[in-house]
């Protein structure tokens, strides 16, 4: 018999949930975040209590009828699996982060107050402020340094990140670029068609602009995606752009797919091409693409070794929810909360070691050669290249109630129900020094040593 608990915003927002007495604090959180659209870092009884997300209803008390509070977690780890450092964007609006110094790490020459999103190449963050500007810091050879461009960064919207460039949409449509040139930072040679953009998709060395009328600009590297001549004609009515190190894969509104790039990497897709129906989503590795159908079944391509071949698993790929990718494996979280992996096992596509504890699986994140599942219970799984994450033993006591992990190129961090932070993997990209809190920054910066 299920009882009707109310979980209420301090906004006032309120949705009425059912949950069975033996469910757990946990499922009773996934079921009010999917009601309120929000990440629920707490759930507080009537009493006051902060309710434990391993006890069930009953175990904590929770009465039918009764109005729990929400408290909603709006701090955001960012990174990405080409980035060495990590930045913690606070509700608040402020910044910490932490990682190689010259890479991202220190931010310390930069005032970041009121920052709404943040973005990573390999070795620079830039951070989009809430009156439109944007602030940069980290080597400049990777983008950390805008002053070529700092007067046109107005009324900035969305910022994209290949390895050495960024690109900022402005509210206008426009785009402006900076970082190496050969490799997106110089985007003069389409400027003028970089008109009404809505979203910019970034491959290693190139970047690829859909446009609200459904076409796509590309600009870049020409090897890495950034000539798109071949395939132009096709490329119209596009809904979504994916990318791998060195290939672009986009999604047409019927869910055919268009490819073009290096077909090292996946920039062909003609082996497979009557198979891509009804595509849905689509996630890269470095060399290989994966297509999610809308039957829930996985078509893929590229790289065998790195994931476009798979065979071997094909049979276990039927209703996937969740792909992710990191440089050389795939990870399906299926309908159940299990999970599926192939590709390179150097990077990630053996998971037998850990096959047992990937249950109720709600979030995966890769760094570049390994994997962290996030489950249910707040517990968080690893498995791959232990210099890349995938050995998180050493911290795995401090890994409950986690509600986001996210990953640099070696390294994982994972936020906590509490606001604290931790993270493992290569300490050069921000798997060590990290305090309990990061509430004092100076502190942090204290307890940061560069690796030899």
């Amino acid at each position: 018999m299920s009882i009707s608990v109310k979980v209420a915003l301090l906004s006032g927002q309120q949705v009425v949930v059912d949950a069975s007495p033996d469910a757990s604090i946990g499922d009773l959180r996934n079921s009010a975040e999917e009601e309120l659209g929000q990440t629920v870092g707490q759930l507080v009884a009537s009493s006051g209590k902060v309710l434990s997300r391993a006890s069930t209803v009953e175990e904590a008390g929770v009465q039918d009828g009764e109005t729990l509070t929400a408290v909603i977690c709006s701090d955001r780890i960012v990174s990405s699996c080409r980035s060495r450092a990590f930045a913690l964007l606070r509700r608040d609006g402020s910044v910490v982060t932490w990682g190689h110094p010259s890479f991202g790490g220190d931010s310390s020459s930069v005032q970041l107050h009121d920052v709404k999103d943040i973005q990573a190449s390999h070795g620079a963050f830039a951070a989009i402020l809430s009156d439109g500007s944007v602030e940069t810091w980290g080597h400049a050879f990777f983008g950390g340094s805008t002053a070529r461009v700092q007067t046109q960064l107005l009324s900035v919207v969305k910022i994209a990140a290949c390895f050495c460039a960024f690109a900022a949409i402005l509210v206008d449509g426009s785009v402006v670029t900076w970082g190496y040139p050969e490799v997106g930072g110089d985007s003069s040679s389409v400027k003028d068609h970089l008109k009404g953009v809505r979203e910019i998709t970034a491959s290693n060395g190139a970047f690829a602009a859909l446009l609200t009328a459904g076409s796509v600009v590309t600009w870049g590297n020409a090897d890495l995606g950034g000539d798109s001549t071949h395939a132009q004609h096709l490329l119209q009515n596009i809904r979504e752009i994916r990318a791998s190190g060195g290939a672009f894969a986009a999604i047409t509104t019927e869910g055919s797919v268009v490819t073009w790039g290096s077909p090292n990497h996946g920039g062909s897709a003609d082996l497979v091409q009557p198979q891509l129906t009804a595509v849905q989503t689509i996630q890269a590795t470095n060399d290989a693409f994966a297509a999610v159908l809308a039957d829930g079944s996985v078509v893929t391509w590229g790289d065998r070794v790195h994931g476009g071949d798979s065979r071997a698993v094909q049979h276990q790929l039927k209703n996937v929810q969740q792909l992710e990718a990191s440089g050389g494996a795939f990870a399906a979280v299926l309908g159940d909360g299990s999970v599926v992996t192939w590709g390179d096992a150097e990077a990630g596509a053996d998971s037998s070691e850990v096959q047992a504890s990937l249950h109720e699986v709600r979030q995966i994140r890769a760094s570049r050669y390994a994997f962290a599942a996030v489950c249910a219970d707040g517990s968080v799984v690893t498995w791959g290249n232990p210099e890349h994450g995938g050995d998180s033993s050493r911290v795995q006591h401090q890994l409950k109630d986690v509600l986001q992990v996210e990953a640099s190129q070696r390294a994982f961090a994972a936020l906590l129900a509490d606001g604290s932070v931790v993270s493992w993997g290569n300490s050069a990209f921000g798997g060590g020094g990290i305090p309990t809190h990061l509430g004092d920054t100076e502190a942090f910066r204290e307890t940061w040593e560069v690796p030899a």
